[in-house]
């Protein structure tokens, strides 16, 4: 099968390059899609997202691009954004897509809101020290009550406003690694299922994403392979991403990914393309 690769930063947001120079990469990895999905603007002071001002350019630059690369190449090229859910706080998700000519967009949680406080919990981010900081500092060391806030923020972004692809479901998870809590306590898995079931409601993708795994923050891929076996009997949609944040990440882990999917018996991926979403079938090759 031809890799695609629907999550891709540049440096319009937190990637380290311009986006024409990630459509060359693709086209000589030979990939079928490439959708690229900056960071959506926050109302506050950051390092990792679009400024507002910068929108529009970021916008025009890659439907300028697609045009270029419409004919005379095997590549589709899609306009997206990766949309942060901070209820209260972002712009919704319904906003972007009417201000804005995406072709799709990705529903994320970076930042888990202290419903009691307002403060936020960064659960991404390069240093580990981080979320213990913000685990300690927003939510009082509870894990519990933190995680829940986390997936309780998931449901209410898909619920509320139906993103096309649910990204990185578990990442809360990334710096766990057992330390806090585990994957198998019952208070974890009821708000796994119950997170699914409104997935499945919505009709959302689910992204597999191979991120933590490749940059070694994460013992598996989000979601995990428990997860993944709930998500498969549910037959929720999934689609396979590297989150890519530089151009030779775009399929990094991929045919591993691929022959986990299929041997845990997903038979499709969902792409999208120029032409609207469609399945393709998993393959080993």
């Amino acid at each position: 099968m031809r890799y695609f690769n629907l999550h891709t930063h540049t440096s319009f947001s937190d990637g380290s390059d311009k986006p024409e120079r990630y459509i060359k990469e693709a086209v000589s990895q030979n990939l079928s899609t490439l959708g690229f999905t900056d960071h959506s603007p926050v109302p506050f002071t950051n390092s990792f997202a679009l400024r507002e001002e910068k929108l529009n350019d970021y916008c025009n630059e890659i439907s300028d691009l697609k045009m270029k690369y419409s004919s005379g190449s095997e590549i589709d090229i899609l306009l997206g954004l990766e949309i942060d859910f901070i209820p209260g706080i972002t712009t919704s998700i319904g906003d972007f897509r009417k201000n804005n000519f995406f072709d799709y967009v990705i529903g994320s949680v970076h930042l888990v809101k202290n419903t009691s406080t307002s403060d936020f919990w960064f659960i991404d981010g390069p240093e580990i020290s981080i979320y213990e900081e913000g685990l300690s500092n927003v939510f009082n060391g509870d894990i519990r009550k933190a995680v829940t806030a986390y997936y309780r923020q998931i449901q209410e972004m898909v619920a509320l406003h139906k993103p096309d692809i649910v990204g990185h479901l578990d990442k809360v998870k990334m710096y766990n690694r057992g330390r806090y809590f585990s994957e198998k306590d019952n208070w974890y898995e009821a708000l796994i299922d119950e997170t699914l079931e409104v997935i499945k409601e919505t009709g959302c993708v689910l992204e597999v994403n191979t991120r933590g795994l490749y940059k070694h923050r994460s013992d598996s891929l989000f979601p995990g392979i428990t997860v993944l076996k709930k998500i498969c009997s549910n037959k929720i949609p999934i689609t396979l991403c590297s989150d890519a944040h530089k151009p030779h990440e775009f399929s990094l882990l991929f045919p591993e990914t691929i022959k986990v999917l299929k041997e845990l018996g997903f038979g499709y991926l969902t792409n999208i393309t120029t032409a609207g979403w469609k399945e393709v079938p998993v393959s080993r090759s």
